[in-house]
């Protein structure tokens, strides 16, 4: 018999955590660990925010599940305040990231097939990119690590390197119906696309007739200092894939779109059995009313430089471990000169919690709630990481030379 009933997919660290209070962790065996990854920027809340925890239990005590068969007043209601607060005329409620970018990727090409442009259903997309795990979105990711071992690849995806403008140029065709990006990159490396390349991704779009659809599940809802990314740009998208911190720990996303792109999602055209579901409505609105409160948005952007600012001087003290510091709000990555997974090791041992990316970097994705005392006590820890990490390798030249 196996060690696990599991699959095996994951490379689980030997710590099971059984409760939690704001970015503290409590494993059962009692140890405290400090939380700066929030359940990979999902717990935009922390852990057991008390007005999260009592929408929610307030409506287990009511009802849990309708299906979509029937008006969900409660979706009226978070779609109403995402649509007043964004962009977006429409919104489709899904379980996951992954499923609101399926829903974006479906809403574009049907948006030009109702529109007489059946031929218009390629999407360019861009290398580095991480749009999820099912068929559709991995392909659009075009990662090979990720694609390997699953057959041909979903076709109608072009990828162009990060940035190019003459290779974005060059891959517009007339079967092009969309571009997608996430504004920042987070698996891809806390790579933020500058403000030109974005306006420029819009300008496109609008003298080639296409829809400019934006990734914001990991850099959305908050984690910027601003409600979604694109409103720090000045940049707005025609769709818009939000997850992670909309639901605040909860299984929720959800697709936002203007009237026109959403024109083509006609009744039967797509739909969810658990999407909308009642309890993740109550998370939603009760993320919402923390996220929206007066000064709450402009408290992570002024705590987000303070730990941008103290990770800089961290990365100066520690050139050996560390070459920049990058990213937007409360969404950081510190680029490593050393394995980044080796960091997060000496990290978690130091008992601070943050996760790996691509471009070896790693994440510091903190609760939007962090405090001031948590981010001086985080950079702390991950500072003696560094010195734990270049202690070990000054003893293992030693050992070598002798």
């Amino acid at each position: 018999m196996t060690e696990t009933a599991l699959y095996p997919s994951f490379a689980r660290a030997g710590l099971s955590f059984e409760r939690g209070e704001g970015v503290w962790l409590t494993t059962t065996d009692g140890e405290t660990y400090l939380d700066m990854m929030a359940g990979i920027a999902v717990n935009a809340l922390g852990h057991g925010h008390p007005h999260l925890v009592g929408a929610v239990k307030a409506q287990v005590e009511k009802l849990w599940h309708v299906s979509n068969l029937y008006t969900v007043p409660e979706q009226e209601t978070l779609a109403r305040r995402l649509v007043e607060t964004t962009f977006a005329d429409r919104v489709f409620f899904t379980n996951s990231g992954a499923e609101a970018l399926e829903c974006a990727i479906k809403t574009a090409r049907r948006h030009h097939f109702v529109a007489g442009r059946p031929e218009r259903f390629r999407i360019i997309t861009f290398e580095g990119a991480f749009h999820g795990r099912t068929l559709a979105t991995l392909a659009a990711g075009g990662q090979a690590k990720y694609l390997e071992g699953f057959g041909p690849k979903v076709e109608g995806f072009d990828q162009v390197p990060f940035g190019d403008e003459a290779a974005l140029r060059a891959a517009i065709g007339p079967d092009t119906a969309a571009i997608l990006i996430e504004p920042i990159q987070g698996e891809g490396g806390v790579r933020p696309v500058p403000r030109a390349f974005l306006t420029l991704l819009r300008e496109l779009c609008d003298e080639n007739g296409l829809l400019l659809i934006f990734d914001e599940v990991q850099c959305g809802l908050g984690r910027t200092g601003h409600l979604y990314a694109y409103q720090g740009y000045g940049v707005e998208p025609d769709i818009l894939a939000s997850a992670k911190g909309i639901g605040g720990g909860f299984p929720l996303g959800a697709c936002l779109a203007t009237e026109d792109a959403a024109a083509g999602m006609t009744p039967g055209s797509h739909g969810t059995t658990y999407g909308g579901n009642l309890l993740a409505m109550a998370a939603g609105n009760a993320v919402l009313d923390v996220v929206l409160a007066p000064g709450f948005l402009e408290s992570v952007r002024d705590r987000g430089l303070r730990l941008k600012q103290k990770l800089a001087a961290v990365v100066d003290l520690h050139p050996t471990i560390f070459s920049e510091v990058r990213g937007e709000g409360l969404l950081l990555g510190l680029k490593c000169v050393v394995p980044a997974n080796d960091v997060v090791a000496a990290g978690r041992a130091r008992r601070v919690l943050t996760i790996g990316a691509g471009d070896n970097v790693v994440r510091i994705i903190p609760a939007l709630i962090v405090s001031d005392e948590e981010i001086e006590e985080a950079v702390a820890r991950i500072e003696a990481a560094a010195h734990d990490l270049e202690t070990a390798a000054r003893s293992g030249d030693k050992g070598a030379a002798a």
